[in-house]
């Protein structure tokens, strides 16, 4: 993998009559594992259609792996793979001749196909299963295959669509595993999902969406390592509270809690602030920020 983008986008929209979907949407993502987040209706999967050639932009411009996602998709098809959200393996087929099929579409000879397909298989978990048919699957078996045949064709970037949907908890781990593993193989990840959760497992850049625009767009630990103290003070915080605030610091309060920013080290403005009022307190320390914060107060929830 090299430093040149793997995705981005200029000024894109996309509208369907007088729903606009995306507006004016821009990004450039680098190679690696990336998240794409967003409540249901926020342009995901539009801007995934877009991406994959499917749909058409109304405006601006796309690239994919360096290749313009409209004018370009036979180069852009060839060198990517996609695992929908979506239940649509034909059940009458079993894993095995599923893959090799997907395999042979991708260009694979017969014999490499067969051989690659096995060993995608083995490296999903299901070895013992390929034989089986895939109507009598599980959900979590469904979603293997779905990745699987995603990879067989060793992608440049594979997108993944929801990848732990329908999941019980021990798949759900199972797939999260599988998805952090990809990027051993040279195969850079899109992974769409409304859980958040999920985002932060895996992935190291996170993109954003809200409404049809990029709310966010940044590796994961600039997103969710907030230079924020969190001290939780005995009895009343009054002077404390007035005392960082007329030495700069912003003070968000939630009763006993406080959080606090501020210019210069935080940590020891607070110490030097009990001190000086004889505040006591319970506990300090960073304040554990998650990615599910980050969206609430970028989206103003």
């Amino acid at each position: 993998m090299d430093d040149a983008p793997i995705l981005s986008a200029r000024d894109l929209g996309h509208a369907y009559g007088s729903i606009v979907a995306l507006h004016g949407v821009e990004f450039t993502l680098p190679a690696g594992r990336i998240g794409l987040v967003g409540a249901n209706g926020a342009g995901k999967t539009t801007l995934i259609k877009i991406l994959l050639g499917i749909l058409r932009p109304t405006t601006g411009s796309a690239t994919v792996l360096g290749f313009d996602a409209t004018k370009n998709m036979l180069d852009v098809r060839s060198r990517i793979g996609y695992m929908p959200e979506s239940d649509c393996l034909p059940g009458d087929v079993t894993a095995s001749e599923f893959v090799i099929y997907s395999a042979g579409l991708a260009g694979l000879p017969p014999n490499a196909a067969r051989q690659r397909a096995s060993d995608v298989l083995t490296l999903v978990g299901l070895n013992e299963e390929r034989f089986r048919r895939l109507g009598g699957f599980s959900t979590g078996m469904k979603q293997r295959t779905k990745l699987a045949q995603a990879i067989v064709h060793d992608p440049e970037l594979v997108f993944l669509d929801e990848p732990t949907a329908g999941l019980d908890p021990e798949g759900r781990e199972e797939m999260l595993n599988l998805i952090s593993r990809l990027g051993g193989f040279g195969i850079n990840v899109l992974v769409s999902s409304h859980v958040l959760g999920d985002i932060e497992r895996t992935c190291d850049w996170v993109l954003m969406l809200d409404g049809g625009r990029v709310l966010r767009s940044g590796p994961l630990s600039h997103l969710v390592d907030a230079d924020v103290v969190e001290v939780k003070v005995v009895g009343d915080p009054t002077a404390l509270i007035e005392h960082l605030r007329d030495a700069g610091a912003h003070v968000e309060t939630t009763g006993t809690r406080l959080y606090v920013a501020a210019s210069t080290d935080p940590f020891d403005l607070v110490r030097d602030a009990l001190a000086e009022t004889g505040t006591g307190m319970w506990s300090m320390g960073p304040k554990a920020t998650t990615l599910e914060d980050v969206f609430l107060e970028g989206s103003g929830s």
